[in-house]
C-alpha cells in the first residue's frame, strides 16, 4: 500500500503522458536514453529529466552494460486510475491503456515516416532534374573533348567513385588493354588522374581515394 504522500507523487508522475509512454516502453525491455528518445520522439534532455524523476521515486532502476551504456528498467509495475465511490474520488489499481498508447505511438511514428518520405521524394525529384541537366551538358562537351562513347562511359563511371582498372573492365565489358589505353588518353587530356591502381576524375571536386 502507498501512503498519501507517495500516492500523490505517483499520481503527479503518471499524470504526464510522456512519462506514461516511457513506462510502457520499458515494460517491453530495458532501454537507454537515446533509444527511448528515438522511439518516442522525445528530446534526450526531456527523457533524462523524466527518467531521473521516476528513478528517484524508485519506479525505475538503471544499470550499465559492457559498453558503459546506461540502461533503465522498471522496478515495479504501476497502474493507476480514479474510481468514484460514496466517499469521493480515490486512487485504485485498474488496467492500464497500454494497447491504446502503443496504437497512438505507432500512428505518430507512421505520420513522421510518411512526411519524411514525401520530403525525400521531393528532394530526389529535384536532384534527378539537376542530374539530367548536367548529363546533357556533359554529353554536349564530350563531343568535342572525347574520342568515343566508351571514353564517356569511363568518365561517367568515375563520376560516381574512384575505380580500379579491373572495376572499369567490368563496368564497360571491354578487355584491359583498350580500357587502359583510353584511361591514358584521358589522363593526357587532363580529365582523369591515377593514384596507384586507382583512377579518379581530376580536380578539386573529384572523390579522393580511400
Amino acid at each position: 500500500m502507498f501512503d498519501d504522500g507517495e500516492t500523490s507523487r505517483l499520481l503527479d508522475i503518471l499524470g504526464n503522458r510522456n512519462r506514461r509512454r516511457i513506462i510502457d516502453l520499458l515494460r517491453q525491455k530495458p532501454c537507454f536514453v537515446t533509444e527511448i528518445s528515438e522511439k518516442l520522439m522525445i528530446s534526450p534532455k526531456a527523457v533524462i529529466e523524466h527518467l531521473q524523476m521516476m528513478e528517484q521515486e524508485q519506479i525505475l532502476s538503471s544499470f550499465h552494460d559492457n559498453r558503459r551504456r546506461k540502461y533503465y528498467s522498471l522496478t515495479r509495475e504501476i497502474r493507476v486510475d480514479i474510481r468514484y465511490g460514496e466517499g469521493g474520488a480515490f486512487p485504485v489499481v485498474q488496467p492500464d491503456r497500454t494497447r491504446e498508447m502503443k496504437y497512438l505511438a505507432a500512428l505518430l511514428m507512421l505520420a513522421r515516416m510518411l512526411r519524411t518520405r514525401d520530403t525525400l521524394i521531393a528532394n530526389l525529384e529535384e536532384i534527378e532534374r539537376d542530374i539530367d541537366a548536367r548529363m546533357n551538358e556533359v554529353v554536349r562537351y564530350s563531343r568535342d573533348l572525347l574520342s568515343s562513347e566508351a571514353e564517356m562511359d569511363l568518365v561517367l563511371a568515375l563520376a560516381h567513385c574512384t575505380l580500379s582498372l579491373r572495376d572499369l573492365e567490368d563496368y564497360t565489358g571491354l578487355e584491359a588493354r583498350p580500357v587502359e589505353q583510353m584511361l591514358q588518353d584521358l589522363i593526357v587530356k587532363g580529365i582523369v588522374e591515377q593514384n596507384g591502381n586507382q583512377y579518379m576524375l581530376r580536380g578539386p571536386y573529384a572523390e579522393q581515394p580511400l
